[in-house]
């Protein structure tokens, strides 16, 4: 009995083991970049995100945040993305010549994105 609850104990640090040496999260990538566009005469803010995901389901954008002239302008949560790799979104958000737009979008498993705008 007591030899099998050694070879038990071994098998589970085994097992711990090989957990921690495995990169937690080989197969999710940051967000790689954004571009912003902006149409001043349909006051509409264009993201266009580049974030590779084989599983749009399972590792994607989950939020998109924008501020405007460094107050909360949006937030908008999702549960999938798009594309497997660029995809574009699009806000109504009003804004003026000079107004400066920030946008950070976030991947529901790591890493964040921050481009700014300076509407012209």
């Amino acid at each position: 009995m007591k030899n099998k609850f050694s070879m038990t104990i071994l098998f589970c640090a085994w097992l711990l083991a090989a957990w921690f040496m495995l990169p937690q999260h080989a197969l999710a990538d940051p967000p790689k970049d954004i571009a912003l566009g902006y149409d001043m005469p349909t006051q509409t803010l264009t993201v266009t995100i580049t974030h590779k995901s084989s599983f749009t389901g399972m590792h994607y954008i989950k939020q998109v945040a924008i501020k405007k002239n460094n107050e909360p302008a949006d937030i908008k949560s999702y549960t999938s993305q798009t594309g497997k790799e660029t995809f574009a979104y699009t806000y109504k958000v009003p804004a003026a010549p000079n107004d400066v737009l920030e946008v950070t979008v976030t991947c529901n498993i790591q890493g964040s994105k921050t481009a700014t705008l300076k509407v012209e």
